[in-house]
């Protein structure tokens, strides 16, 4: 297991752009190849280069787990079909149409921001094959990006409450600790990519952080 760090283009929030499961990750179709060989080697898999409603900004349009990918309406059809050469792909018609920071998943659990419609979260529990809840992390409504969590662990806003705590660690059956990323960065679902092989994220994320990471994500 293991943790590096690198940006896009300068841009530190690796979480936003790229989204990964134990065995796939989906990123833009201008990454760099020499990230795509961190995202390799760190995460020990394959990477996929799409974009989502014709944006590069796939982590925060998509969520995945193990079992497949759920992604907002504007998706385009040829990228419905690319996702679909690797994923069971499952769209969602939701105003709420950032669905990465809106899904927070591992291959156990989704938090789901807690104005999803009793439709949507049906649909996100048969298109991930996990138990569904909604709520919140720190009070905040946008869970996929204040939370980044794998099979094994993971991080949750540093503000998050002791009983939100206690439905994460049942919920998604891990233990997870608060933490910031990227130079005090709360929201650490835009910071970073992980799953049980280990972590990338942004050359802003200080020692101490680090630390926190390796601890969270038990590397």
């Amino acid at each position: 297991m293991a943790i590096a760090q690198i940006d896009i283009s300068g841009n530190p929030y690796i979480g936003i752009f790229c989204a990964v499961n134990e065995n796939i990750g989906l990123a833009p179709f201008d990454l760099p190849k020499s990230f795509q060989e961190i995202l390799k080697q760190t995460l020990k898999l394959d990477v996929v280069l799409t974009s989502v409603a014709g944006s590069k900004l796939i982590g925060a349009l998509l969520a995945l787990n193990s079992n497949g990918v759920v992604v907002n309406d504007l998706v385009e059809t040829k990228e419905v079909s690319k996702l679909k050469e690797h994923f069971k792909v499952t769209i969602l018609e939701e105003r709420f149409n950032a669905i990465g920071n809106n899904i927070l998943t591992n291959d156990n659990g989704a938090l789901v921001h807690n104005e999803f419609t009793k439709s949507s979260m049906k649909k996100i529990e048969d298109a991930l094959d996990v138990e569904v809840m909604d709520g919140t992390i720190a009070e905040l409504k946008t869970v996929g990006a204040s939370g980044a969590i794998t099979n094994r662990g993971g991080l949750c806003h540093p503000k998050t409450k002791d009983d939100e705590l206690e439905i994460l660690k049942s919920l998604f059956k891990i233990d997870i600790i608060a933490s910031t990323a990227n130079y005090g960065t709360p929201f650490v679902g835009a910071c970073l990519v992980a799953n049980s092989k280990g972590v990338v994220t942004g050359t802003t994320t200080t020692g101490i952080e680090l630390g926190r990471i390796e601890d969270g994500f038990l590397l």
